[in-house]
């Protein structure tokens, strides 16, 4: 039953399905003898699906709740309580990091980017979303309620991650957005804001509409960027 629970919460969402698959992609379908960083991971769901591909997977985040939910799934990974500012991990410890939608919650996001690129071993993978929302102030009461909501503290585009990322010592091998067109754009946020989570499992039949369009758009902008980068062998 937990398990049951874990993917109708995780993977019938009008997003986070493509989302989370889009990265999980990026991370490849054979992943033995690696191990896998999920960073704010939650109750792990997504890691597990690394284990899953072989790998010796890991969730660090603060909510103990989640966590405790977590490890009752069958493919629960290491959980670990731990802040994304000071990650509990060695220097080069990792060979893949995993992050979903949540540095634009973080207090410092480039703190929390530092410390993905340090536990991150030379040519070691970071794969990561973040809110982008990139027609906002077209609506700014939903984002408004967005953000409040959710503790938006950020957004960012592939550009303003891609100069991160730089100063860290990464660089960006590609990039997609999600939510592309004004319309998908709106809907993202007024299920937001009016809906919440519960909204967004409700609007999961959507998503194949959503994504229709998204591949009739530009890649240029969009809700949600996610970004595939690599820790630079020699940082000098």
């Amino acid at each position: 039953m937990p398990d049951v629970v874990a993917f109708a919460g995780h993977q019938v969402h009008v997003c986070r399905y493509r989302e989370a698959n889009t990265l999980l992609r990026w991370l490849g379908p054979d992943l033995r003898g690696q191990t896998v960083l999920d960073v704010a991971g939650g109750d792990g769901y997504w890691a597990g699906q690394a284990r899953r591909r072989g790998a010796d997977a890991l969730s660090v985040d603060l909510a103990r709740s989640k966590m405790l939910r977590g490890a009752t799934l069958r493919h629960a990974p290491a959980l670990v309580e731990g802040d994304a500012l000071r990650l509990p991990l060695l220097d080069a410890s990792v060979d893949k990091v995993l992050s979903i939608c949540a540095i634009e919650h973080f207090d410092d996001g480039p703190a929390a980017l530092g410390e993905m690129a340090r536990v991150l071993k030379p040519g070691g993978e970071l794969v990561m979303s973040a809110d982008c929302l990139s027609r906002r102030e077209r609506w700014p009461h939903l984002f408004a309620a967005h953000s409040r909501r959710y503790h938006v503290k950020q957004t960012y585009t592939h550009e303003s991650l891609t100069s991160a990322l730089d100063a860290h010592g990464l660089d960006v091998l590609e990039h997609t957005y999600q939510f592309r067109g004004a319309l998908a754009e709106r809907t993202y946020l007024s299920v937001s804001a009016h809906g919440g989570r519960v909204g967004f499992n409700a609007a999961a039949p959507l998503a194949p509409l959503i994504a229709l369009g998204d591949a009739r758009s530009p890649n240029t902008r969009g809700s949600i960027v996610l970004i595939r980068a690599r820790r630079r062998s020699d940082d000098g």
